[in-house]
């Protein structure tokens, strides 16, 4: 074997040990406030920081990005499926926005997700317009059994 032909065959076997991850995108519609806003005097504060509008019932689209860690690179999750779903959990009423903060939705799907596929990193972002948002890094639970 010469040496350009090892070095590619090492460069595959280090390669297939990667740690991978797939993920999806889906967006939904949703209400939601934040009530401390309405008087928090850090959030009501009368200037141009002022955010109690918050504290109102207000619309936005949610963009989710949902990435989960991968056995092996030959579909363990197959991609549309895991999108279709996590969408369905949310159109059957499983799933529900519920006022809820950016943080709070991402904690929720984590739960949901890893009932399903336990003992996997999961990586949830949750965006208000696709603007602002969160981020959610879940590294394998460490606890027996779950």
């Amino acid at each position: 074997m010469s040496t350009e032909e090892m070095r590619s065959k090492a460069l595959t076997e280090h390669a297939n040990r990667g740690h991978k991850m797939i993920w999806i995108t889906f967006r939904k519609e949703g209400l939601h406030k934040y009530p401390a806003a309405l008087d928090d005097p850090k959030l009501a504060t009368g200037d141009e920081y002022d955010v109690s509008f918050l504290g109102y019932v207000h619309r936005h689209i949610f963009h989710f990005k949902v990435a989960i860690e991968v056995t092996h690179d030959d579909r363990d999750i197959e991609f549309i499926q895991f999108k279709r779903w996590i969408e369905n959990m949310y159109a059957d009423g499983t799933m529900k926005l519920d006022y809820k903060s950016c943080e709070m939705m991402s904690d929720d799907l984590y739960v949901a997700i890893t009932k399903k596929y336990p003992g996997r990193k999961i990586e949830i972002d949750v965006s208000e317009d696709g603007e602002n948002g969160s981020h959610a890094v879940y590294e394998v639970p460490v606890m027996g059994g779950i």
